[in-house]
Order: C-alpha cells, then structure tokens, then sequence
C-alpha cells in the first residue's frame, strides 16, 4: 500500500476517534454519575462540555490549519485530543471530568477541519481523492453507531474510564503512522493571517448558538440565560459579517454563499445532519423505553443501518461520478425520509424486526450523501480548505443540534397533549415527531436538485483549475 494510502489511515483514524466521542459518552452517563457523585448539572457538562468547544471553535480550527498547514493542526490537535482523553479517562471529580471533556473539544475542532483539509493535498487526482473522501465518510458513519455501543458495553463490563482510555492506542497509532506517511505540501497564500476579529466574533457566535440548543430545553427558552445567548449570538454573527466584508484577508469569502452549489451543498448537509442526530437520539429511547433493550443492545441494533452507511459512502462518489450529485444527493435525503416515515408505524407491539427494513433503507440513503463534501471543498480555492472543512462541519453539528432540540421540543409537547400511560403517550409523541422529522428532510431533494446541478463528485473542473503555487509544510 503506497504512502498516501497510510496517510488515509492515519486521518481516518483520527477522524474515527473524534467522532467517537460526540456519542460515546451518553449510555455511560448513569455509571458516572453513580461512581463520581454527580449532579444532574455536572452530569449534562459532561457532554455539552464537549460539545460546546468542539463547535464553537470548528472555524477557528479550520483556519489556523489554513495559515500553519492542516499537517500541523492535525498533530497539534490529536496531541491535545489523545492526552485529553487520558485525563478524563483518570479523572476522579466532576470537575476534573468536565475540563477534560472541554480540551478533547479544543483537540477535535483542531483535528477535524485539518484531516478533511489534508485529503485534497494527500490525494491531488480527483478520482482518488473522491474515494478517499469516501472511505473518510464511512469511518465516520461507523463511530456514530459504534459509539452508543462501545459505551453500553464498556460500562456494563469494564469502568467507564476505559471509553476515553481506549482513544490512547488508537491517537498513538494514528500519530506514527501520521509521521511517516503525510507529506503534503501547503499552498501559498502570500502572507496569511489569522484574522483575529474573525476568529474571535466566530467562536462567541457558535458557542452562544450551541450553548442556547443545548441549554434551552431545561433552562425553558425564554429563560433569560437563553435568551440573553441568542442576543450574543445575533450580535457577534452581525460582527462577524461586517468584519468578513471589510478585511483584506477574509476566514471565508462572503460572496461563496451567494453560490447556489456552496450554499445549498451546506444546506443540503445541515437536512442530512438533522435527520441522522435526530434519529439516533430519539429512536435510542424507544429501543429502549418500548422494546426494553439494555443500552448495549440499543447501540447494537444501529450497528446494521451504520455498515450499510459505511459501505454506500465508499462507493457513492463513483456513483455521483456516473449519475452526477444531484440526483445522488437528490434520492440519498429522499430515502432517509422515506425511512423517517416508514420507522413512525412503530407500536407498542412492533420488534426490532420490524424496524430493520427502515434501518437498512436509512442507511442506504445517508450513505448517498458523500458527494456532497467534494461539492463544498471544491468551491473552495485550495487555500481555505480549512476553513471549507470548519463551515462544513458546523453544518453539521449546528443542524444536528437544530435535530435533537426541534424534535425534542415536538416530541415533548404531544406527549403532554396526548396524555394517558405514559408508554401510550411516548409511542404516539415519537411517531408524530417522525413524521414532522421526514417532512424536513425532505425539503433537501428540491434543494440538492437545484443547487447541486450539473456537478459531479469528482469535479474535473476542479482539477483543471490552475495550482496555487506551493510551499513544502514544516513536519510537526
């Protein structure tokens, strides 16, 4: 296997690890709270600890592995991640545990935008680089469902410190076989700055947003610690703006999102990310609350719609290639609300039988949605490959957030409308909070039918385009 190939390894990895960690944590929460003492404050930092720095700080990563390299932000931010991780997994306080979980979020906003930023450089020929995006995306796809089970298993039959324990042998693999395969060189882009007042208004705007999503709920919205994060919210992305339109050097070039392709590809990614959080989320409690599984067997039962996933993202490229994205992108959000629907016949008398076809559909269908990555880093210039990973990816977290917080809020209002036992009423709430979710994921098949028209995954455009020129990137 050539060098490049190991340098996928090395990022994939990488990606595997932090992706692993959005949702490992969640069917563990109980064995923590049981062995630390915590309270019910300190048990919901645990994740929204993570949370909140990984999103809020995705553009400001992104950017800084554009002015020093994405070969540098990505050791730089599976250093921070792997130690991080070590830390919370020897954490004996409350305390100890949330910081750790909050500097794992610095790593994973450092080492996220880079590894997506590396590909275009590792992979310069578009057909190569189509599939190794989508080898990325299906690594990706197994840690969502992989995560939920490694935690249920690693808590019922080993301390629960072992699920950020178990990120050190695979961020020291990563880094060796990181060492010796990644050598990529950085485009020039004159002399680069960080953009301070982008980078600080972008940051305040994203975690007021996400503090707000994940707050809101039990806080109440109207609240004045919620509301007073959505006016800093509204205030810092008007700065923002403004700052972005006047400096010379931009983080992002406004003028992208005039482009139907960036916008509706970020648009199209958002639906597809509101859909699968959602999903995951609140059919884990009907696995669990309706059909009584333990949280391992939970986890497990999305482990078959995941494979699938994985295996659609490898090849969709090659699809988009030969159909264009489009129509991919077009039939992939299609089958996922088709799949949303189908799962709200679920009953009080349903089996998991009767909910595989729904998952295996799913999955086929999310996995479609790869090409939709090439889309948005090849509207791109090659310079701010980062910063298109950053914008990428907080698509998807915000959206995934806008995912659990809308539906949550759904879901909780009919079950007080509909009343009665409370199984009867979390059945009825659920199935009328699938179909809500089908009908918006819907709205992306008119979206990606437009915007993403007459585009192929591995756009040749793009490689016709001319090479910045390039500097050789000093080795981490």
């Amino acid at each position: 296997m050539s060098g490049r190939w190991w340098a996928l390894v090395a990022v994939s990895l990488a990606t595997f690890m932090t992706y692993l960690d959005n949702n490992v944590v969640n069917v563990a929460l109980p064995t923590i709270q049981r062995d630390l003492a915590l309270t019910i404050s300190g048990l919901e930092w645990i994740v929204s600890a993570y949370i909140l720095v990984f999103a809020g700080l995705l553009l400001a990563g992104g950017r800084l592995a554009d002015v020093f390299g994405p070969r540098t932000a990505f050791f730089g931010g599976l250093a921070v991640f792997t130690l991080a991780s070590v830390a919370a997994g020897l954490a004996g306080s409350q305390e100890t545990l949330i910081a750790a979980r909050a500097v794992q979020g610095l790593g994973a906003a450092l080492v996220t935008p880079s590894t997506l930023a590396l590909l275009p450089r590792i992979f310069p020929d578009p057909r190569e680089r189509a599939t190794a995006v989508g080898i990325w995306s299906a690594v990706g796809a197994l840690a969502l469902a992989i995560g939920p089970l490694t935690g249920g298993f690693l808590s019922e039959n080993a301390d629960w410190g072992w699920i950020f324990l178990i990120n050190l042998p695979i961020g020291v693999v990563a880094a060796v076989i990181g060492l010796r395969s990644i050598r990529v060189e950085r485009a020039s882009s004159g002399r680069a700055t960080l953009d301070l007042p982008g980078l600080a208004s972008s940051a305040v705007a994203l975690f007021a947003l996400t503090y707000a999503l994940i707050e809101g709920e039990s806080r109440g919205w109207t609240s004045a610690p919620i509301l007073g994060a959505f006016a800093v919210f509204a205030v810092a992305a008007v700065t923002f703006l403004v700052v972005e339109s006047r400096t010379a050097q931009p983080m992002i070039d406004l003028s992208l999102f005039r482009e139907r392709v960036f916008s509706g590809g970020l648009l199209s990614m958002g639906l597809w990310s509101f859909g699968v959080f959602g999903i995951y989320f609140f059919t884990a409690l009907y696995l669990q609350s309706a059909l009584g599984f333990s949280p391992t067997a939970a986890g497990a039962g999305f482990v078959p719609m995941a494979l699938l996933m994985a295996v659609l993202a490898s090849v969709s490229p090659r699809i988009a290639e030969r159909f264009g994205s489009a129509g991919t992108v077009a039939v992939g959000l299609g089958l996922m609300a088709v799949a949303i629907g189908g799962l709200s016949s679920a009953g009080e008398g349903s089996h998991y039988g009767d909910l595989l076809p729904w998952f295996l559909l799913y999955g086929a269908g999310a996995g479609l949605l790869v090409p939709l990555t090439n889309v948005v880093l090849n509207a791109m210039p090659p310079a701010r490959a980062g910063v298109a990973s950053g914008v990428l990816n907080v698509s998807r977290e915000v959206f995934g957030l806008l995912g659990i917080t809308i539906l949550g809020a759904i879901l909780s209002a009919r079950q007080s409308a509909v009343g009665g036992a409370p199984l009867h009423a979390f059945l009825e709430a659920y199935r009328f909070t699938l179909l809500i979710a089908a009908a918006i994921v819907l709205v992306g098949v008119p979206v990606s039918v437009y915007s993403l028209r007459r585009t192929r995954a591995a756009s040749a455009s793009a490689s016709a385009e001319p090479s910045e020129p390039a500097v050789a990137e000093p080795v981490a």
